[in-house]
């Protein structure tokens, strides 16, 4: 009787250490190290997400900005405004005036434009008579011409004019005629040529300007002892709109 309590005493002890030892045990594989369990633990755990590249994006260097729209090519409006000055004998009569011009046209080509044209200035008598005696007056003219343009650079371009029409100056009737300039009081022949630069900014339809025009107005010269030709020289800065 005491040898069958016995074993079973100690049945029921080893049991005891048998369900002790068990959660420990499914910890970690058989025959795996504990720091191979923890390792995996750590990998398998959710950690902060890198920030992704251009490599893993398949996205390259930065794009750059599209070129410009090209240039609007058709109508345009351009105006001119500077001085007019008298080269021939007709600057003993009038000093440098103020001078405005217009020109409506269109671009046939990119390097090739024909146009109508009008212009205005305002002069006076005062290099040939007294300040009691001025005669202030406005010439006018108009004509048409063509005009030839080479692109140098993406927003510069040089450009050669040559234009022909008529010009008077509106004075009351014999007022120039009395100075040897009878002719100048009705409508002449002028004929020429302009050189200039435009640039072109980041508006297509815009332009900006300087140029300088030589003319010969046959309506302008001296007609009783004048030798000199009847030039005019104007210099201006414009504006054009190609609509």
């Amino acid at each position: 009787m005491q040898h069958s309590t016995g074993i079973a005493l100690t049945t029921t002890f080893a049991g005891l250490q048998a369900l002790m030892s068990a959660p420990s045990a499914a910890l970690a594989e058989p025959g795996a190290p504990a720091s191979v369990a923890s390792t995996s633990a750590s990998t398998d755990s959710p950690g902060p997400t890198a920030a992704p590249t251009s490599a893993s994006t398949g996205m390259g260097a930065p794009l750059e900005a599209p070129p410009p729209p090209p240039r609007h090519q058709g109508l345009v409006l351009e105006s001119r405004l500077g001085a007019l000055a008298f080269l021939g004998d007709f600057r003993h009569i009038a000093p440098a005036a103020a001078w405005w011009h217009a020109d409506l046209g269109y671009e046939i080509f990119r390097w090739l434009a024909g146009f109508a044209y009008a212009e205005l200035s305002f002069a006076d008598t005062s290099e040939a008579q007294s300040s009691s005696s001025i005669v202030a007056f406005p010439i006018y003219g108009f004509g048409a011409g063509a005009r030839a343009t080479v692109h140098v650079a993406a927003p510069v371009a040089l450009f050669l004019e040559l234009n022909g029409g008529a010009m008077r100056a509106d004075v009351p009737h014999g007022a120039l005629a009395d100075l040897g300039f009878a002719s100048a009081e009705r409508l002449g022949f002028a004929f020429g040529g302009t050189l200039g630069v435009d640039w072109y900014p980041a508006d297509r339809h815009l332009a900006f300007g300087l140029e300088v025009g030589l003319r010969d107005a046959t309506g302008f010269a001296e007609q009783l002892v004048g030798t000199a030709p009847p030039l005019m020289l104007d210099a201006s800065a414009a504006v054009r709109y190609t609509f």
